[in-house]
């Protein structure tokens, strides 16, 4: 289901939006056992979240899956965070 951008309310770090929209690139590498690794073999990197063609039960934050770095699609990207010092 579409929704207009900030019509959810925020998380609890009033973030908005988290979920849903792409999976997200991590540092992390994939190995297959679950270990994080930001070393080794950088071909598959870890992305979480699920994107808007997902099963829900992929969109959420604690889902991860990987995808090979030089992939390039609708439902995979990052997200762009601003601190305020």
């Amino acid at each position: 289901m579409l929704a207009p951008a900030g019509s959810a309310r925020p998380n609890p770090f009033g973030l908005y939006d988290m979920l849903g929209n792409v999976w997200e690139w991590t540092a992390v590498c994939w190995n297959g056992n679950g270990s994080v690794e930001t070393a080794g073999d950088r071909s598959r990197r870890v992305v979480r979240g699920g994107s808007w063609e997902d099963n829900p039960s992929f969109v959420r934050a604690g889902y991860r899956n990987w995808n090979v770095t030089g992939i390039r699609n609708s439902v995979t990207g990052f997200r762009v965070a601003r601190t305020l010092l």
